[in-house]
């Protein structure tokens, strides 16, 4: 293991954990000192379990069997839409603060922790999940750790934050339309947004049911698959969760990328992209020798999106709308406001373009494996920035931050999110494929790790 630990891995820590090297305990008791230290500055924790993550770090070190826990001593922590027992699930919101605490944990924190993974808190997003800056109104922004003038990206952007950060080698978010993606892209790490319904979303607070997925944030490839692969399984607790067998992906890393077919998205995928997304895109479409594939009508793809996230997200808070309109961040609520002002013929037009939209996208993949594409237009625009340019073009930076992601979520395929280590600020890319083949995902991603094209720089702090 590293001797620095804010960048040592998870995979690493466990190792060391397990044969002795280092405790659990000593690991986490770093991990909080990091994240004392480092958090003032970056804003990425809005709670902190030191004393429940010291109790799980000892009760590691005196089991027996830590050596099969994969990833023993591994210090991690959660969006604050999770729930966590004995702390109120806030959702990055002023209302929820009135909310009794969590009697239990998210399933996906059971499953981490019952893998010897150690939770330290929970982490800044924007409210509700409705952003794609990381700038809370009530909690602070979080800050990007390459230059903390900059945004982390949203809503989960305390996550990307704490990894980007070094705080905390894995972390868990959500993404309905990019809130996984787009704070990998803006803070430099690794991200998964699985298929919709592999990962269970049980006991955590929703934004748009259709649409909602959780996953892990990691600063490697092997960190990503390990957390995915222990947080499987069928829950029965969430009607989305999908009951097919385990597929892990850990084993499938070292395959290469031999009989694997790539393509890189065109048209809308590269119009409006700045000149360090074009870059990365076109240098890691040349070291993999990618064809050129359209993604059909992806545009109106996006404008479905918005539809079906406005309206779905209008009705879930319509009576917190109706009662503490005033306790909103004015941006989210003139939002949901708006949504539920959407004529339901408009919201039925969205889900039968999306069935034919899915039926198009899912016949690309009959002569490819995977599919490239940008995660962002451009690296992360400064904090309070209202607005970037493209083309000539002033663009909203809240709106915006998703033009290449919700197309992709919209319909529910697996992502995985790799950073492309540029100077002075990193941006990502999307590896798209086909649903239920993250391990396919996992093995391109990997494979650029192995090569040097894409990897998590260390944060300037």
């Amino acid at each position: 293991m590293s001797k620095d630990f804010t960048w040592s891995t998870g995979s690493e820590i466990a190792a060391a954990v397990a044969a002795g090297e280092t405790s659990a305990l000593a690991v986490t008791d770093a991990a909080l000192a990091v994240i004392t230290a480092r958090n003032p500055t970056l804003n990425a924790f809005t709670a902190f379990t030191g004393e429940r993550a010291r109790a799980k770090a000892r009760a590691i070190d005196a089991s027996p069997d830590k050596s099969k826990l994969p990833l023993a001593g591994v210090p991690f922590a959660v969006k604050n839409l999770f729930d966590i027992e004995s702390l109120a699930t806030v959702a990055g919101s002023k209302i929820n603060r009135a909310h009794p605490p969590a009697k239990r944990d998210a399933e996906l924190i059971e499953r981490m922790e019952r893998a010897g993974a150690v939770l330290v808190g929970a982490l800044n997003m924007g409210e509700y999940a409705y952003d794609f800056t990381g700038e809370n109104v009530h909690d602070g922004p979080s800050r990007n750790p390459h230059d903390i003038t900059r945004m982390t990206g949203g809503s989960s952007g305390g996550s990307g934050g704490a990894v980007g950060g070094g705080l905390v080698p894995i972390a868990l978010g959500s993404d309905t339309n990019g809130s996984i993606r787009v704070p990998s892209s803006l803070c430099g790490i690794f991200g998964l947004k699985p298929t919709y319904g592999r990962l269970t979303r049980a006991r955590s607070f929703p934004f748009v049911g259709s649409l909602d997925h959780l996953g892990p944030f990691a600063r490697s490839v092997r960190d990503l698959a390990l957390s995915y692969d222990v947080m499987q399984g069928y829950d029965a607790d969430d009607a989305a969760c999908v009951d097919r067998p385990k597929e892990s992906a850990s084993p499938f890393l070292t395959r290469g990328l031999d009989g694997l077919r790539v393509a890189v998205a065109g048209g809308y995928f590269r119009k409006g992209a700045s000149p360090e997304a074009l870059g990365a895109l076109d240098g890691v479409t040349k070291a993999l020798n990618a064809r050129g594939v359209e993604i059909p009508q992806a545009a109106r793809a996006r404008a479905a999106a918005y539809v079906i996230t406005a309206t779905e997200g209008a009705a879930l808070h319509l009576d917190r709308l109706r009662k503490q309109a005033n306790d909103f961040d004015p941006a989210v609520r003139d939002r949901l406001i708006a949504g539920a002002m959407v004529p339901s013929t408009l919201v039925v037009k969205a889900q039968i373009f999306r069935r034919w939209y899915r039926e198009q996208v899912l016949a690309l993949f009959k002569d490819c494996d995977v599919i490239l594409a940008p995660s962002t237009p451009v690296t992360a625009p400064k904090l309070g920035q209202q607005n970037f340019t493209l083309d000539g073009v002033e663009m909203p930076v809240r709106a915006n931050m998703g033009l290449y992601t919700q197309p992709i979520s919209f319909i529910g395929l697996p992502v995985v999110a790799v950073p492309v280590a540029l100077k002075p600020l990193p941006i990502g890319l999307q590896i798209i494929a086909a649903p239920w083949r993250e391990e396919v995902a996992l093995r391109v991603a990997f494979a650029l790790e192995q090569m040097g094209a894409v990897s998590a720089p260390r944060p300037n702090l």
